[in-house]
């Protein structure tokens, strides 16, 4: 009997632990969070493309004495950095909205992420000397 309430109270734990989780997918955030999380995203952005750019300026210099291959790598980190840094901001604002519109605002900024770094990934190869 003991056994039994143990099984149930951890199974009772369990599914109210798996309803809170569900419950706070696709909520809306508040104007006032959104405005935080999407300055917060800003931030990291521009901080990961700040050290994307020191990184490509160090891949640069040994570029220099690599026959310029780096060169191309490094533009492709920053872009990618920035890239990401405005996925970042877009799915915070996503926040801002709820259910299949979030839904369909996430998808849509992933969809630009994807494209951004073909694109970057493309340019890179087109760079790079043979």
């Amino acid at each position: 009997m003991k056994h039994l309430n143990k099984s149930i109270n951890c199974t009772a734990l369990a599914m109210t632990a798996c309803v809170l989780v569900l419950a706070g997918c696709s909520k809306a955030e508040t104007p006032a969070e959104v405005r935080n999380d999407v300055a917060e995203a800003r931030q990291d952005a521009a901080k990961d493309v700040a050290e994307a750019r020191s990184d490509a300026a160090s891949e640069n210099t040994e570029a220099a004495k690599e026959m310029g291959t780096a060169t191309a790598e490094g533009a492709y980190d920053v872009a990618v950095a920035k890239a990401e840094g405005e996925h970042k901001i877009a799915t915070e604002k996503c926040e801002a909205m709820a259910g299949d519109a979030q839904k369909a605002c996430k998808a849509a900024a992933d969809a630009a992420l994807d494209s951004a770094k073909a694109q970057a990934k493309s340019q890179m190869a087109q760079s790079k000397p043979n």
